[in-house]
């Protein structure tokens, strides 16, 4: 069979289920080892040719030098599954220490668990020591919620398989002898297409929630379902989301907009009430019907997606931006009307106030705040279309990121059809065009522009105009 998806397939078809299904939940439950499945190189379609050489690299050397060396995780699954892993991770009894010595372009890292960084020029292939199973109580380091904060306790590969979050992460592929081992079943999740974490829910997401955001992100990248047992303890355990530290919820953010899949995860995340604990001031203005939240945010995200299908850049600015849009302007609303201040000024505090508010969840890095503000900042500048000034505008750094929020506010907004229809006439056309579009604006009284700047629509949205 010459085609990939056939190979895909014949290798699905030999996938066997473990023995005594019961027993091996029970022990996966426990962390206790149970036999391991190992499919021999006739038997899968994982090729080395598939494996990016720098990985390879790694892999032979530590090889080489006596230590066992495996590529595992997301990359080892998405090879299975026919697809380009962005990342490939190492794991091999080498410590620290040792891969330093054998690599001299490594750097280690980490204070809850030491990894290493090989660098290849802009690449960079991490590896991991296995990790002994999980510790007590008593020799771990933990928070008061139970979540692990330092963890540096190695093991054998038979007990580091107990330490991934989910079946079809802890996938093995042995450079040794090109073989792949499975020890929880996750060759057979991955021919179910079903997300399972390995041992017992509850205890697994008290270790570390973002567990949960991880088993969202995994199910709508991958069109995979959500094991049952998953959804009670998600739903129970969202409130420890709380005690993570906002960076981390930050990068896990930005996995989601670049998976390509991002309208789907957010979806997700809104039917198991992840949503509102990550972005609750969008939630609760989501909840009135003056405001289209999710009709904004089902654009922008339809956006993203298709960028990252068509490898253009994209970028969390303009997602944070969909997002926090109409809580802004709602805030802003307020403050005209409380402090008798203008639009641009109540729009530019407005903007300080959600960001920080929102910092509290997601810790955003200072450039990305700041491109959300001028996305936003640039929205009443395109509004009012002052014609001496159009030509200007489009000079502006971040004029396509605002011009492209505007046409996607134009889909949910009818305020703002004929606006957007008029900067898109305008940016498409020819310089006759042009001319003619601002000799059209120049007809615009002073007394229609001031009363349109004063009353935006995009400020008092009628009800009976919006969905």
């Amino acid at each position: 069979m010459n085609n990939k998806t056939d190979i895909i397939s014949r290798f699905l078809k030999k996938v066997r289920l473990l023995t005594n299904k019961k027993s091996d939940t029970k022990a996966k439950a426990l962390k206790l080892p149970i036999e391991a499945t190992v499919m021999g190189r006739a038997e899968h379609c994982l090729s080395r040719k598939d494996i990016s050489e720098q990985a390879l690299k790694v892999l032979y050397r530590l090889h080489k030098h006596g230590f066992k060396a495996y590529l595992v995780g997301g990359s080892v699954r998405d090879l299975l599954l026919g697809t380009r892993p962005k990342d490939f991770d190492v794991v091999t009894d080498a410590h620290p220490e040792q891969i330093k010595k054998i690599f001299n372009n490594c750097r280690l890292i980490g204070r809850r668990f030491r990894l290493a960084h090989v660098y290849f020029d802009r690449d960079i292939i991490e590896v991991a020591t296995f990790r002994a199973p999980s510790p007590t109580e008593e020799t771990s380091e933990r928070s008061k919620e139970g979540m692990i904060l330092r963890d540096n306790e190695y093991g054998t590969i038979d007990e580091d398989v107990w330490r991934r979050d989910f079946t079809i992460n802890a996938l093995y592929y042995n450079i040794a002898d090109f073989s792949i081992v499975d020890y929880t079943g996750g060759l057979a999740d991955l021919k179910n297409r079903t997300l399972q974490i390995i041992g017992e829910p509850y205890a697994r997401f008290r270790e570390d929630p973002v567990r949960m955001l991880r088993a969202i992100r995994f199910a709508g990248k991958m069109r995979f379902q959500l094991d049952p047992s998953l959804l009670a303890p998600m739903v129970a355990l969202l409130h420890l989301l709380n005690f993570v530290s906002p960076a981390r919820l930050y990068e896990e953010l930005v996995k989601m907009i670049y998976s390509g899949e991002s309208l789907t995860i957010f979806q997700l995340l809104s039917e198991y009430k992840l949503f509102e604990q990550l972005f609750a001031i969008t939630h609760h203005c989501g909840q009135e019907k003056s405001w289209p939240v999710q009709a904004l945010l089902t654009q922008v995200l339809l956006s993203t997606d298709a960028r990252v299908k068509q490898q253009k850049p994209v970028t969390p600015a303009f997602v944070l931006a969909g997002l926090l849009w109409y809580p802004m302007l709602a805030r802003a609303l307020v403050l005209q009307q409380q402090s008798k201040i203008g639009a641009y000024n109540a729009q530019a505090q407005a903007s300080d106030e959600i960001l920080a508010e929102q910092a509290k969840a997601l810790s955003m890095p200072r450039r990305i705040t700041h491109m959300v503000r001028e996305i936003w900042r640039l929205q009443l500048r395109l509004e009012r279309r002052v014609s001496r000034r159009v030509e200007r505008l489009t000079q502006e750094i971040k004029f396509r990121a605002a011009y492209d929020f505007l046409l996607l506010r134009a889909k949910v907004e009818p305020a703002m059809e004929e606006v957007a229809t008029w900067w898109q006439a305008y940016v498409e056309g020819d310089a006759r065009t042009r001319r003619g579009l601002l000799q059209g604006l120049n007809k615009t009284t002073a007394k229609k522009r001031k009363a349109k700047s004063v009353a935006s629509p995009a400020y008092f949205p009628p009800t009976d105009q919006i969905e």
